[in-house]
């Protein structure tokens, strides 16, 4: 079964989220932000963060000139900050070999550092209108349910999904583009993992919805915790050293996490490990390349990483 393009694309055009990375004059290097930020990262959370980012580093070479720790302060809270620091090495490598400028084929951006293959087809498209599949997992969803009658897609495989979507992508450039993006849409606001709202669903057929909406055949998804894990602890000592303009002495990370100080001393650890945390000569911590970058202060103390010492 296929999906319906014309269906779907008069739906986005009417009912499509008015998102600001959706605007006529978003540049590569804005849609790549983006992009990096939405994995795993609800879209309230993004946008504000982006905006912040689009005037602050509107170019590559912009970032590229500020520290490390400039950009991770900036990341704030929006979670697995090791996105940001390969997006400052992103945006190195665009500033000293593309001329500034986010390339526009798949092939040039999967040789980026930190770009996946979601990643690089979402920029191909998004950005400039490239006929690529570009699959997430609210595609897959649309998919599974739409064209396979499946409540759920299953295990990912980036072969057969993406072949999938290649599939039904409209011949046209421009009609491709935007179904790539009308068909995420529908997954992230109508046919959702838990509450899929049919009734609004612009699809006039959908295999799963005709064979009665079978259950899941497979074992429930497990629900990801967050409170209590190292994820958890890992961002607490980010939130010390982000709102910290100098490095800090071990005492102020130690009271952030008292449960369990064996947890605290592998995030920590792990957090060096990661290169998001260094420790100075003086065994005070910072965020990574502290005192480098537009917001140096003369002075400040050298850093360097002491990953195998810090969890003692």
């Amino acid at each position: 079964m296929a999906v319906d393009a014309s269906a779907l694309l008069r739906w986005y055009t009417a009912e499509a989220r008015d998102l600001p990375w959706r605007r006529e004059d978003v540049t590569g290097w804005q849609i790549l932000m983006s992009e990096v930020m939405l994995q795993q990262t609800p879209v309230a959370r993004v946008a504000p963060i982006w905006e912040q980012w689009v005037q602050r580093w509107p170019v590559p070479s912009l970032m590229a000139a500020s520290s490390q720790a400039d950009v991770l302060r900036a990341w704030g809270k929006l979670g697995y900050p090791r996105r940001a620091l390969r997006l400052h090495e992103c945006a190195g490598v665009l500033a000293a070999e593309h001329g500034d400028v986010v390339p526009a084929d798949v092939d040039t951006l999967l040789g980026l550092p930190g770009i996946g293959a979601y990643t690089a087809r979402a920029v191909a498209c998004f950005a400039y209108g490239q006929r690529v599949p570009v699959v997430d997992t609210n595609v897959r969803r649309v998919v599974a349910r739409a064209v396979h009658g499946r409540a759920e897609p299953g295990n990912p495989s980036t072969t057969r999904d993406l072949a999938d979507v290649e599939i039904l992508l409209p011949r046209t450039r421009s009609r491709a583009a935007t179904f790539s993006a009308a068909l995420m849409e529908l997954g992230a606001t109508v046919c959702t993992a838990r509450s899929p709202e049919c009734g609004r669903c612009p699809l006039p057929s959908c295999a799963w919805l005709g064979a009665g909406s079978p259950a899941h055949d497979g074992p429930p998804k497990k629900v990801q915790k967050f409170a209590g894990t190292d994820r958890q602890v890992r961002g607490k000592l980010m939130a010390v050293l982000r709102e910290s303009d100098v490095p800090v002495e071990r005492a102020a990370l130690d009271v952030v996490w008292l449960v369990d100080p064996g947890q605290r001393d592998r995030a920590l650890h792990s957090l060096l490990v990661d290169g998001l945390v260094e420790q100075t000569d003086d065994g005070r911590f910072a965020l990574a390349g502290e005192g480098e970058g537009d917001q140096a202060e003369p002075g400040r103390s050298s850093v360097s990483r002491k990953a195998s010492t810090a969890a003692r």
